[in-house]
């Protein structure tokens, strides 16, 4: 299985950007797919996530109000939709997906904000 990311750049603070990711499998009821990001010197840690119907989103805390996850239902493509962004939301981000017990990774994308 293939993630494609996209969608990473600069902004500054305040502003916005969306991230997609596109994967190369059809999703099915045991699918799930979400975002991590990995800021420089430090560990991947967990954004958001989303069921394989959209009805179902989790997101870190440090997110919360501020970025929205969605698929269209029956899709292979979520987005990571980022708004007020913050210059510690600057991170590498990367795409996640798993069926049932598989899990997969995209190769990352970056967003650099500016203060």
């Amino acid at each position: 299985v293939q993630l494609q990311a996209s969608g990473g750049g600069l902004v500054q603070a305040g502003g916005s950007l969306r991230l997609s990711c596109t994967a190369s499998r059809r999703t099915s009821s045991n699918n799930g797919m979400g975002w991590f990001r990995q800021a420089p010197g430090k560990e991947r840690v967990f954004v958001a996530s989303i069921g394989w119907n959209g009805g179902y989103t989790n997101y870190a805390d440090s997110v919360k109000g501020r970025f929205t996850i969605s698929r269209e239902y029956g899709s292979s493509t979520v987005y990571l939709q980022m708004d007020r962004l913050k210059p510690e939301d600057t991170a590498v981000y990367y795409c996640n997906a798993f069926w049932g017990t598989a899990a997969y990774w995209g190769q990352g994308t970056l967003v650099t904000v500016s203060s």
